[in-house]
């Protein structure tokens, strides 16, 4: 995904004045940091680019390729360079790039399988990358996964063979730290070879799949010597999830624990990650650490939020000492004493908690996140799937009914590939008991019907669709939200492709909320701006209203409004980002658990729960719980949970 969605930076590193080598003086590999993901692939696309022009210049003349040793590039799939095969593609056809002097050897593939199944590397390759390129048939080569058992030793050893010589090799890294199927505990002089997955490796990939039942025990994989063979590697990492382990490959020690670690040891190796996937490095984390800083109100309430963590201590108890032990002290220089930055830091958190997300009317809101007026404000909660809204903010969405704002939701997707067949013959079966007809058999039919690693059945998405149409209007009608006026059912066309590889965001789905944006005239927007969402479908509905909010920033009414971002079940804003918490009640935290209840198809058994075991009721209020434990650990009131937001504007 070409993701452009970054959030607002506030202070931080003053890097432009810094010396290279002590920003980078924690990293044991050369590592460039773009705002987002469109910009890292840029960077990447240009760097293949100019490698292959120059390989032609020096070794190539008259064009005549056929005489010539290729170029050779070594690539992976998967979703992180989706991206960058589209700004190649991209290139190609604008006539920058021809892939004829260049081969092509993919890093890995499942075993048993045939190229012409869809979860195959082979087939994502091509249908993502090769197939829209001048590339030579005979100039690509990937793993082969239909060999025979008793000949896959011998054709892993052959395909290393042919590995030769790589120019440039492009991977990137699981969250174990693979690079390829290289799981953990391989060692660093290992081969092409077959490997057995880890549970963990089949369980992510089993989405794909269609359940773990049906996704591959084995692979066939590239070494790690194989892969170190290259002249050239960069590694590429997009987005939250991937910020541990970048952590740990480029500031860690060398383990066969992390093989991407290897890469440690090679001598013209760059990493190249969003900010999003930087966040844990610690020039990104705690850049006070590195070097000078600029210290804004908000980057100074992340240092001393930190320090408290690490002294543990509330605000209010730390000393002179703690500031100047900790690497403080370049921020006791900025012209306040300890004690009023402890004071001044205290109360900047205090203003963010609110019990009036919607502005309180009639009230002094000089110190209050939100202002007084308009009241009764609109109000639009998207929610990427049908049951995001009340999973992640379903105790301030409940608030803003009661205190009596218009609030709409509009649920961006249908979330039909998320309903287990068993749910809908157990609706289907409902409805027969209960007299509205006996669809039960034609409906079993269709199940049946489905076959392994294909789209599913149009008519059983739209039954899928149904079902979660019906648990999302239960769910807002149980705190008194009227589903007929203010539910919005989008339907966005990237979702609909059937499977759970989605579509490219385009202009039908940014003109679908371009339409309700219009409608509503809203003065508040909450969208969920997840940078860690397993299956992605967070971060292109993140930027379906961003290109909407573009359309739309002439408009008289978005003078008026903000924009609030909330996370979704896996994380937690970081307290130096927050700019508004909203405490929640027992009750109302009952409340909340209620609503999330009547997704009854997302209980127990939905198809792909992520490697999180806990059901998202459990997720969401160990989130908030956590978070109302954190102020209060501060030195802020205690509450029985906490909901809390970044504003963007």
């Amino acid at each position: 995904m070409n993701n452009k969605y970054s959030l607002p930076k506030d202070g931080g590193l003053i890097a432009e004045s810094t010396p290279r080598d002590i920003i980078h003086r924690y990293e044991k590999i050369h590592t460039t940091v773009y705002e987002n993901e469109y910009l890292g692939v840029q960077y990447v696309a240009d760097t293949i680019v100019k490698a292959i022009r120059t390989y032609n210049e020096l070794h190539c003349s008259n064009e005549v390729y056929e005489e010539q040793q290729p170029f050779v590039l070594g690539l992976t799939t998967g979703r992180t360079p989706l991206g960058l095969y589209r700004e190649l593609v991209k290139r190609h056809k604008e006539g920058l790039v021809s892939f004829r002097n260049v081969a092509v050897f993919s890093l890995d593939e499942f075993y048993p399988i045939r190229s012409t199944e869809q979860q195959s590397r082979n087939f994502r390759i091509h249908e993502d990358f090769l197939n829209h390129i001048d590339i030579l048939p005979e100039n690509i080569h990937i793993p082969d996964g239909t060999i025979s058992e008793d000949k896959v030793s011998e054709y892993c050893a052959s395909y290393d063979h042919s590995v030769r010589k790589i120019d440039l090799m492009i991977i990137g890294v699981g969250e174990d730290g693979q690079i390829g199927f290289n799981e953990p505990g391989s060692y660093a002089k290992s081969r092409t070879r077959l490997v057995q997955l880890t549970h963990n490796t089949r369980k992510i990939q089993s989405g794909a799949f269609f359940g773990l039942d049906y996704t591959p025990k084995l692979a066939i994989t590239m070494g790690i010597d194989t892969i170190m063979r290259a002249d050239k590697i960069i590694l590429m990492a997009w987005g939250e999830e991937k910020a541990q382990i970048i952590q740990k490959v480029v500031e860690g020690e060398i383990t066969t624990q992390v093989p991407a670690s290897n890469l440690q040891a090679h001598p013209n190796i760059e990493v190249v990650i969003d900010e999003n996937a930087a966040q844990l490095l610690t020039r990104e984390q705690t850049p006070w650490l590195v070097g000078p800083c600029k210290w804004t109100p908000k980057f100074t309430r992340k240092a001393v939020v930190w320090l408290c963590g690490v002294v543990q201590k509330p605000i209010l108890k730390l000393t002179y000492k703690d500031y100047i032990e900790n690497s403080l002290g370049e921020l006791l220089e900025q012209g306040r004493a300890y004690d009023q930055i402890n004071i001044d830091v205290f109360n900047d958190l205090q203003h963010t908690i609110t019990g009036w997300p919607g502005g309180k009317p009639n009230a002094d809101d000089s110190t209050r996140p939100v202002p007084s007026n308009p009241y009764p404000k609109r109000i639009v909660i998207f929610s990427p799937h049908p049951d995001d809204d009340v999973i992640s903010m379903g105790g301030t969405f409940i608030r803003l009914v009661q205190q009596g704002h218009d609030v709409h939701v509009a649920y961006e997707t249908s979330g039909n590939v998320a309903v287990h067949d068993d749910v809908v013959l157990q609706n289907i079966d409902t409805a027969r008991e209960l007299g509205y007809g006996n669809h039960y058999a034609e409906v079993e039919k269709i199940i049946a019907g489905k076959k392994k690693g294909e789209p599913e059945p149009r008519p059983l998405l739209d039954l899928k669709g149904a079902i979660r149409r019906a648990e999302a209007r239960a769910a807002v009608r149980s705190f008194g939200l009227n589903p007929d006026t203010n539910a919005h059912f989008l339907n966005l066309p990237f979702y609909e492709t059937g499977g759970i590889k989605k579509g490219l965001l385009t202009e039908k789905d940014i003109e679908i909320i371009v339409k309700l944006l219009r409608e509503v005239k809203p003065h508040q927007i909450y969208a969920a701006g997840d940078l860690a969402d397993p299956h992605g479908t967070h971060r292109t509905a993140m930027e379906a209203v961003l290109g909407a909010l573009d359309v739309v920033k002439d408009d008289e009414w978005l003078k008026e409004c903000h924009l609030w971002l909330y996370r979704g079940a896996w994380m937690e804003w970081d307290l130096g980002m927050v700019d508004m918490a909203v405490p929640l009640s027992p009750d109302e935290l009952i409340m909340k658990r209620h609503a999330i209840y009547r997704h009854l198809s997302q209980k127990d058994i939905m198809p792909f729960p992520g490697s999180d075991p806990r059901e998202f009721w459990q997720r969401a209020e160990e989130r908030t719980q956590n978070t109302a434990k954190l102020y209060d650990k501060l030195g802020m009131a205690e509450y029985q949970a906490i909901e809390v937001f970044v504003k963007m504007f």
